[in-house]
């Protein structure tokens, strides 16, 4: 946790999709201090015709390199999540040569009772987590 989702156009390798992936992950693991085993990602490949990503009237060119990063998680502090923003960015431009202007993020706050991780368990709940 958190669940990381990721919206991309069809046509990425599966190198560059397991970089994307991996740069995603060592940003979380850096700026919400998850252990690095608490990784959980979901990849969604869509024709261009099916994923529209403008600009809010920013001004913000993207290109066929865009991606909408949807994370799940338990409440952050502004700090941690203003920091992965730019450790995400960072990672991504760095590692994969994706621009930060084609990185879009949507950080979607839930409680400790929804998740369960297995077992039919609320594990936050119980104490296991």
């Amino acid at each position: 946790m958190p669940l990381v989702k990721f919206d991309i156009l069809k046509g990425r390798t599966e190198a560059q999709t397991r970089a994307m992936l991996d740069g995603t992950h060592r940003a979380v693991v850096n700026a919400f201090q998850v252990p690095e085993r608490d990784r959980y990602q979901v990849v969604t490949e869509h024709d261009p015709v099916h994923l529209i990503v403008e600009d809010t009237g920013l001004g913000i060119e993207r290109t066929k390199y865009m991606i909408v990063i949807t994370v799940i998680t338990r409440p952050r502090e502004q700090a941690a999540k203003q920091l992965f923003y730019r450790e995400l960015t960072r990672e991504l431009q760095e590692r994969c040569q994706i621009s930060p202007s084609d990185v879009v993020v949507a950080l979607v706050t839930n409680s400790d009772a929804d998740w369960s991780f297995g077992h039919g368990v609320a594990q936050f709940l119980t104490g296991e987590l």
